[in-house]
């Protein structure tokens, strides 16, 4: 028991003391498009009209997740609708739809029209009128690679399942048009969800789910194990296992026949209660209070337990790490001395604000420049526990990690400093088509290099194994020398040297890095990080980030275009232009694309360690296995012409580094693994 604690002791030290990371990202949209109705110029009363409608969103939404508005007429008027899935809470709703409005704001900067959402909910807006088109509107397709165990039976029993839920959908009120249920087919469960936009008719919401079901036959969902259909006014899915989290009761129909009486908005029609009702509500009242009270005591017990063990693990921590007081006083730094480097916490030197608090630059009396983070004053540790975590976890140094050099403890004032890292991050060169430039080969594949061995590092040579959980550019840092350095340990969980792999019901990370058993199941592993590490590498061999990459007309993921592009003999047109000119390191750079596609792999078991990517970096002469297919796929409806260039499988099938393995097959796992296709 003692293990488990010191475990989530460890864990809770990586969300406190994260390593730097400036600028706080937000999740990449789990889907999104820009129209065809092109750009609006700034200052233009289009771009007022809008701005005016989403800057008020958040307090407009009501509390069943839905508005619709428009501002302005003819060629300036601007339309929004913003859809939540029914079992969203009002906050989480809000906070989903103010990321949404940033993301998709990035990815069509000055686009009239645009859709995207999370999981959780969905925006479009548009200069047409979007309150008057009750139609489908068929916007993205996605769906499970794995095929159900007996396809016919499975698509017979959904089929009446979603006819069943649509039918329940469309009977609801002008507050929420939205059913969940669940069926079984032979041995498999599926569970399904559809949901209109609540001002609808109930015609309307009927015809608009039939038409997403007829729309099933052009998505390969038939026979797969969960699909979707996303639609402006309204959507469906299903999964074999239970993505929603709670049934959502419909509210009451408004009153019927001659009764003149007024119902307020949100309210129910409820009739007076009979006795038996009385009773009825007397002993539910009863269990739900009694049942209550239990888990509360239960809770309280677990946290005095758990506050008793953690203190007996603090004076073993403190036994075993802080042996000699000398060491704990070298770490330490005198609050004066950290409020005259970052000139008393001034603005000017504030380079960003994290979770747990702002981050300033200072510079210390012997001229060293450091980066301080102020933790909140909420924190909630204890000082001697607070100042041996700092310096247990400060033992885990690597060149290719932000250095952790110390920190400050003063009444309530607790402070982490850091090394300075001048360059920022990866994504502020990489992403940029003037600093990409500097990005030649030679500093890319070192970076590739420097970013693996400190994986390598986290993973097997550190005293615990240690899994990152958000790799990415934004949390690779660059120094003087353009070395890259992992930060941001704040999502990070710790194993012991013998634990392989570990669940968790709360993911955290950023899409389109996740790997597909962490981001579908919550399974996460040293693979996971292996994955994370393969998309950031083709990041980095194309300049391109891997969601909306954009291949001349076309609109896909970075993954899909890399394998298409590797099947077909065309990689140098996934390549970036400003490396194609280093003809002499084309062998070097398909290497690494080789590398990377092992490492995106759909299976656990065929993704090597980052020990064997290592290796195979460093390693000309070592043979790569063929790659299967990576796990996620994005198909745009536009196809562009590509040119059909086979140098380097010209160049592998002359070299005596061709594997003389056979091409794997693309393997499928428990993950659930969707696709994305936009219409």
């Amino acid at each position: 028991m003692a293990i488990t604690i010191q475990k989530w002791l460890l864990i809770i030290l990586f969300l406190h003391i994260h390593v730097l990371n400036i600028v706080a990202q937000l999740p990449d949209l789990r889907y999104g498009s820009c129209g065809e109705n092109g750009n609006y110029t700034e200052n233009s009363t289009y771009k007022n009209n809008l701005n005016t409608l989403l800057t008020s969103l958040p307090s407009k939404i009501d509390n069943y997740g839905f508005y619709n508005a428009s501002i302005g007429q003819n060629t300036d008027r601007a339309s929004v609708i913003v859809l939540c899935r029914g079992d969203v809470e009002l906050d989480d709703c809000r906070v989903c739809v103010d990321n949404v409005v940033e993301k998709i704001g990035q990815l069509c900067p000055n686009q009239k029209e645009v859709f995207g959402g999370y999981d959780e909910c969905m925006l479009q807006y548009s200069n047409q009128s979007i309150i008057e088109t009750p139609s489908l509107s068929v916007r993205y397709f996605l769906w499970n690679t794995a095929n159900a165990s007996k396809p016919e039976e499975f698509n017979q029993e959904l089929g009446k399942l979603l006819e069943n839920l649509r039918d329940r959908a469309a009977q609801g009120g002008p507050l929420q048009k939205y059913a969940t249920g669940n069926t079984t087919a032979g041995l498999q469960s599926i569970y399904a969800l559809v949901q209109c936009t609540p001002d609808l008719s109930r015609q309307n919401c009927f015809n608009c789910l039939t038409d997403a079901y007829g729309n099933m036959p052009q998505c390969p969902c038939l026979g797969k194990i969960g699909g979707r259909i996303i639609g402006v006014r309204c959507n469906f899915r299903y999964e074999i296992s239970r993505f929603f989290t709670a049934d959502v009761p419909m509210e009451a129909p408004p009153p019927a026949g001659n009764d003149n009486r007024t119902v307020p908005t949100g309210t129910e029609n409820i009739t007076p209660p009979t006795g038996k009702d009385d009773k009825t509500t007397r002993t539910i009242i009863i269990i739900v209070v009694s049942t209550v009270t239990i888990v509360i005591l239960m809770i309280c017990i677990a946290v005095i337990l758990i506050r008793r063990r953690k203190r007996k693990l603090v004076k073993e921590i403190q036994s075993t790490s802080v042996d000699d007081t000398s060491i704990a006083e070298s770490f330490q730094y005198a609050f004066s001395a950290i409020r005259a480097a970052t000139d008393d916490f001034s603005d000017a030197n504030k380079l960003g604000e994290g979770g747990f608090g702002p981050v300033y630059k200072g510079k210390l009396q012997n001229g060293q420049e450091v980066a301080v983070k102020r933790l909140s004053a909420d924190s909630g540790q204890g000082d001697l526990e607070f100042k041996n975590e700092v310096l247990l976890v400060a033992k885990l140094q690597h060149r290719n990690l932000v250095r952790l050099l110390g920190f400050c403890l003063d009444r309530t004032e607790r402070l982490l400093v850091y090394e300075f890292v001048p360059n920022a991050s990866l994504d502020h060169f990489l992403f940029d088509s003037v600093k990409r430039r500097q990005l030649y080969w030679e500093r890319r594949s070192k970076i590739i290099g420097g970013i693996a061995k400190g994986i390598l590092y986290l993973h097997e040579d550190s005293r615990l194994r240690i899994i990152h959980r958000d790799l990415k550019a934004s949390n690779v840092l660059l120094d003087a020398e353009m070395n890259p350095k992992i930060s941001d340990f704040g999502m990070a969980r710790l194993f012991e040297l013998d634990e392989t792999q570990g669940s968790t019901n709360r993911i955290v990370g950023t899409y389109g890095y996740m790997a597909p058993e962490y981001a579908m199941h919550g399974q996460f592993s040293v693979k996971s990080d292996v994955f994370s590490f393969g998309v950031l590498v083709l990041e980095i061999l194309s300049g391109q980030k891997n969601t909306c990459f954009r291949n001349g007309e076309s609109v896909e993921d970075l993954l899909s275009f890399a394998w298409s592009s590797w099947r077909n003999g065309t990689t140098t047109n996934f390549i970036d232009p400003m490396l194609r000119e280093s003809t002499g390191l084309i062998r070097d750079i398909m290497r690494n694309l080789h590398i990377a596609l092992l490492c995106v792999q759909e299976s656990v078991a065929d993704r090597p360690t980052m020990a064997a990517v290592v290796l195979m970096l460093s390693s000309f002469s070592l043979s790569l296995p063929m790659p299967s297919g990576p796990a996620f796929y994005m198909y745009s409806n536009v196809t562009a012409e590509t040119s059909l260039i086979q140098e380097y499988n010209t160049r592998m099938t002359n070299s005596s580094e061709v594997a003389k393995s056979n091409s794997i097959g693309s393997s499928r796992n428990e993950a659930s693994i969707s696709e994305l296709y936009p219409r």
